[in-house]
């Protein structure tokens, strides 16, 4: 009877062992899995945002977002912010880097997030803390790639084709909203192919 109790708690130990190894391991992918399909199939409400393109949540849904359009997925209402406009976007570097412009800030706090999607883990930031808020250009590459990077252009290597990229620009205030919405749109993605210097 002792046998087949310990028999029966070392299955049951193996089951648990296993589980939580399969939850820590595909959790975070399925997450960023529902981001993926929020920001390429709804983005904020305004209709799906294209691989390789950023997104600026709109002024009306960062006043009021507890009401967000019925059309918007639940990346516009998760954790509702009230001091940071959001900027989301996919990357996919398959066929190529891409060039990463930030206007300048003027001292504003300001964060570009980099998220490696298949271990929803953060490899580097552009932003106040980390790179300052003067204008800059970043080239992020994937794998394998050995192009070369234009002068004056920093680069971010990534360990995975697919990105997930997100930055956040301070509201310092209701009037400073159209402002801050307006340096948000210049933070903008360029295939380096088409990109060019001053661009």
């Amino acid at each position: 009877m002792m046998h087949m109790n310990l028999e029966h708690w070392l299955i049951f130990g193996a089951f648990c062992v296993a589980s939580w190894f399969l939850f820590t391991y595909f959790w975070p992918r399925m997450l960023l899995s529902v981001f993926k399909r929020a920001i390429l199939v709804k983005g904020f409400g305004d209709g799906p945002i294209p691989v390789n393109t950023l997104y600026t949540e709109s002024q009306a849904l960062f006043a009021d977002p507890l009401h967000a359009p019925a059309s918007a997925s639940k990346l516009a209402t998760t954790g509702v912010n009230h001091d940071t406009l959001m900027t989301a976007g996919w990357l996919d570097l398959s066929k190529g880097p891409q060039v990463l412009h930030v206007p300048d800030m003027n001292d504003r706090y300001y964060s570009v997030q980099f998220t490696d999607p298949s271990k929803n883990t953060n490899f580097a930031y552009v932003g106040k803390r980390t790179t300052g808020t003067q204008a800059g250009d970043y080239l992020i590459s994937g794998p394998g790639w050995n192009g070369t990077v234009p002068q004056g252009v920093k680069q971010i290597s990534s360990p995975k084709n697919s990105v997930l990229l997100f930055g956040r620009v301070l509201v310092v205030s209701d009037s400073d909203l159209e402002t801050a919405y307006d340096l948000s749109k210049q933070i903008r993605l360029t295939p380096l192919s088409h990109w060019q210097p001053g661009q």
